[in-house]
């Protein structure tokens, strides 16, 4: 067994082997523990790779392994794929390849579920007329919430990464409210006319949009087409025996199956 050597792998410390670390001597960790090259060192004498810390522990364990072992609920396949392609060891790009197709003939059978609720509700706001002249106004406004569950992972992500929040004058995607990989609850309102911008912030009150089409949902009727232009693309039907029919068309439920 060779000398341990400690990393500093985006500020998280491994320690493990040379000889685990050249294991794949054409790869960028082989070249760089094989003196081809350069190394960095940090203040305390280990070798520093400015890459995420979290996620080098897969591709240590590869190296120790040749087994590419990722938790059930793992979140991070984009960030992964990133990380095996600047290592470049073949083999494990062709793991994670495979590890993919598993999980992509997993979920190609998926159910999705949205219960959509609507209510309206009285907003006050202040009106600037004039400097230092105010008046007080209101206005009713819909707040719209959708609770959405879908047995596929992934068709949420595709989901998050087209519908946006705009709050305080910026848009950012719904997916970083997903808290459970299969759950998603989206709250917000419809634009109200008269009412000043910085009343939407100062409120907490998020309106919400389609991109790229750069589409704003005021609406029920907008969103439901959306979603459903959005899930038909992925394979999703909707399902004939559920919900009512009357129930689909006010907008109550929408249910979607998908065979594949």
């Amino acid at each position: 067994m060779s000398e341990p050597i400690t990393l500093n792998v985006g500020g998280k410390l491994y320690t493990t082997s040379l000889s685990t670390l050249t294991s794949f001597p054409d790869s960028m960790l082989g070249a760089m523990f094989s003196g081809k090259i350069p190394t960095k060192k940090d203040s305390q004498g280990n070798c520093f790779i400015d890459r995420d810390g979290k996620i080098f522990r897969y591709i240590l364990n590869f190296l120790r392994t040749s087994h590419l072992d990722l938790p059930e609920d793992f979140q991070e396949m984009g960030l992964l794929r990133r990380e095996v392609d600047f290592y470049q060891i073949q083999p494990l790009i062709e793991a994670l390849q495979e590890k993919e197709v598993e999980l992509s003939k997993a979920e190609k059978n998926a159910m999705l579920n949205i219960t959509l609720d609507q209510r309206t509700q009285t907003v006050h706001f202040t009106v600037r007329e004039a400097p230092q002249i105010y008046s007080l106004s209101s206005s009713n406004m819909e707040v719209f919430s959708a609770h959405i569950f879908s047995t596929s992972c992934l068709f949420l992500k595709l989901l998050g990464s087209k519908l946006y929040y705009c709050f305080n004058g910026n848009l950012s995607s719904i997916s970083s409210y997903l808290q459970d990989p299969n759950h998603l609850t989206l709250d917000w309102v419809a634009s109200v006319e008269g009412l000043p911008e910085e009343e939407y912030t100062r409120q907490n009150l998020k309106r919400l949009w389609v991109v790229p089409d750069n589409k704003q949902i005021n609406t029920f009727q907008v969103f439901v087409e959306e979603v459903l232009k959005i899930a038909m693309s992925d394979g999703f039907c909707i399902d004939s025996s559920h919900p009512h029919t009357s129930d689909f068309m006010n907008n109550k439920i929408i249910r979607l199956i998908r065979y594949k």
